[in-house]
């Protein structure tokens, strides 16, 4: 750095561009520079200086050109040194590097308040949205935000960014990729045309949304979905889909629409199928009870590591919602009849485990038994399954 262009005149810029209420344009950039430095930087430093501050006051500083990689799903910033990002094949550590602690701090401070979020020792984490940014990263929805400060983030501060790209792949290509073989892309097929309601279950970064819009894809093309969700994700190639997605609370605390109420309104819209992009609160109980009143083929993702784990995280989300177990148990047996089980390989890749299917034992209580499996082991649930979907397709 030229010995003109010191980390105090930049400081001194950022405190004067923080006071001013409109964006940090290259003009106000370089007029606040030659303002702080009080004329005596040439144009060579002034240039130096301009491009410096740009890169870190427009978009996501260094980080842009990460996410306008079109491989990137996930950046994630652990320290000044330490940034990793996710192209589909695990984390990788990657060559940007910030120049300390504080200029990640600021990042994230100027992101949160993109997102419309506040940011500071008063309130030390964020989740929020970057939306506007889906002209500038092209085929995306824009970036979901999370941010920690330190000292609660103890490191120093992390930073993660998910850019939210709509699901491409059908199961065709899914099935082409590895996802699963022939025999089980059959099973789905017939799942959707059986207008059978289905979980999608896996953890997070397992392909859940992924196989969840091929699916939806091969509904008829007559059928109205609605697609209720946190964070937009969800675009299924299909002619008619109403696509509602839930707000936050504004630096005010006001003006938060939640997945639940979404979900009471989808019920209002006429739809032929209610989906629910991930279900993590007390939105399902009002996802069972839509499913209960004649909405069939319904559908949902929920983060679990197993099948069997689904009972008892449905459990505990519905307990938010007032509903006790026996409660829980007896809709979700009428509501879902299938359970889709994804997991990410070793390798990165992400792939078709389990399907299961549901039954209430005599006490009630909802079990899942396996009827495909991609490994040996036994699939019970196999011929149930077989008839189900023969009654249901050959009424």
């Amino acid at each position: 750095m030229s010995g003109l262009v010191t980390p105090e005149l930049l400081d001194r810029v950022r405190e004067r561009l923080a006071g001013e209420a409109a964006d940090p344009d290259p003009a106000r950039v370089a007029a606040a520079i030659r303002a702080e430095a009080g004329g005596v930087l040439g144009d060579t430093d002034l240039l130096r200086a301009l491009r410096l501050l740009q890169t870190e006051l427009t978009g996501a500083g260094i980080l842009e050109p990460l996410l306008h990689d079109p491989h990137v799903a996930d950046v994630l910033v652990t320290g000044a040194d330490s940034v990793w990002v996710d192209r589909g094949a695990g984390l990788r550590r990657a060559a940007v590097t910030f120049p300390d602690e504080a200029a990640v701090r600021r990042l994230a401070q100027r992101l949160a308040l993109s997102a419309g979020r506040r940011l500071d020792d008063a309130q030390p984490w964020v989740d929020g949205h970057l939306s506007g940014w889906e002209v500038a990263l092209g085929n995306s929805f824009g970036v979901r935000l999370h941010a920690v400060l330190a000292p609660i983030a103890h490191g120093g501060t992390c930073l993660s960014l998910r850019v939210l790209r709509p699901a491409t792949q059908g199961l065709e290509e899914l099935a082409a990729a590895g996802a699963f073989p022939v025999a089980a892309k059959h099973l789905l097929e017939q799942i959707i045309r059986a207008r059978l309601a289905f979980l999608v279950v896996g953890g997070t970064g397992a392909g859940k949304t992924t196989l969840l819009a091929s699916l939806l894809a091969k509904v008829d093309p007559a059928e109205r979905i609605i697609c209720v969700e946190d964070a937009a994700e969800l675009a299924p190639p299909h002619p008619h889909v109403v696509r509602m997605v839930a707000r936050t609370a504004n630096v005010e605390g006001v003006g938060a629409v939640t997945v639940r109420e979404l979900v009471r309104q989808a019920l209002r819209m006429r739809p032929d199928r209610i989906v629910v992009g991930e279900v993590r609160g007390a939105e399902v109980v009002d996802l069972l009870t839509a499913l209960n009143t004649g909405h069939d083929g319904g559908a949902g993702t929920v983060h679990a590591n197993s099948p069997q784990e689904v009972p008892a995280r449905l459990e505990a989300l519905a307990a938010l919602g007032g509903m006790d177990r026996a409660a829980l148990h007896s809709q979700l047996a009428a509501a879902i009849q299938v359970v889709l089980h994804v997991h990410r390989r070793p390798d990165g890749t992400r792939a078709l485990r389990e399907i299961g299917l549901l039954h209430q034992s005599d006490s009630g209580r909802i079990q899942i038994t396996p009827a495909w499996r991609a490994d040996s082991h036994p699939t019970p649930a196999a011929d149930t399954l077989t008839r189900l979907l023969a009654e249901r397709l050959n009424p």
